[in-house]
Formats: structure tokens, sequence, C-alpha cells
């Protein structure tokens, strides 16, 4: 059996490291998690906070091109982007804490991974 403890602290250091930076830094804290750990479920939950950090970087970019290109009028999208990306990290947060028994998986994103 694995240590719930355990599992609930590396699986929202995954989940919570997107907040530690929009660069590729926090992105580094789930792949060491998911080359380390042994425990399935932390790795179920590192391998998705990989995938939700490489869909908030295609999706930031995509966002910057269109409010470049409609010189700031989409500003107001890239709020809800934010918000939406704050959001689904913080139930994902809260749903790795109150259920250690499975992974938590984003809504509507790619897994390349």
């Amino acid at each position: 059996m694995y240590d719930k403890d355990k599992r609930k602290l590396l699986s929202a250091l995954c989940h919570g490291s997107i907040f530690l930076s929009t660069l590729f830094v926090s992105v580094g804290i789930p792949i060491f998690i998911f080359f380390t750990s042994d425990d399935p479920v932390v790795k179920a939950n590192a391998q998705e906070s990989i995938n939700f950090h490489l869909n908030v970087w295609v999706y930031g970019i995509i966002l910057s091109v269109l409010i470049w290109v409609t010189l700031g009028l989409l500003v107001p999208l890239a709020g809800l982007g934010f918000l939406l990306h704050w959001g689904l990290t913080l139930l994902a947060l809260f749903h790795v804490l109150s259920d250690t028994e499975k992974p938590f998986r984003y809504p509507f994103i790619f897994r390349p991974l």
C-alpha cells in the first residue's frame, strides 16, 4: 500500500507547480516526480500535469498571436483564459487533496503524453 500523505503531497506539487512560473521551470517538478515516483496515482497526476502545462503554453501562444493580430481587441479573452487556467488548477488541487485513490483528469485538454 502507498503512503496517502506522500501521495497527496507529490500529486499537489505536480498540479500546483504551474503557479510557480509560466516559464519552462514549473514543468520540471512534475517531470522529476514522474521519473522518481513508483506510485501509479502520483505518476498519473504528474503525466496529467505535464499535459496541462503543454496545453497552457500552446493556448497562450495562440491567444498571444490572436491578440496581436486583432490589435488588442481580444485582451478580455486572455483574462478568461487566465481564469480558466487558475480555476482548473485549483480544481485539480482540491481533487488530489480530497481523493487520493484516483488521479485528476483535466477536462478539454489534449494529451500528447
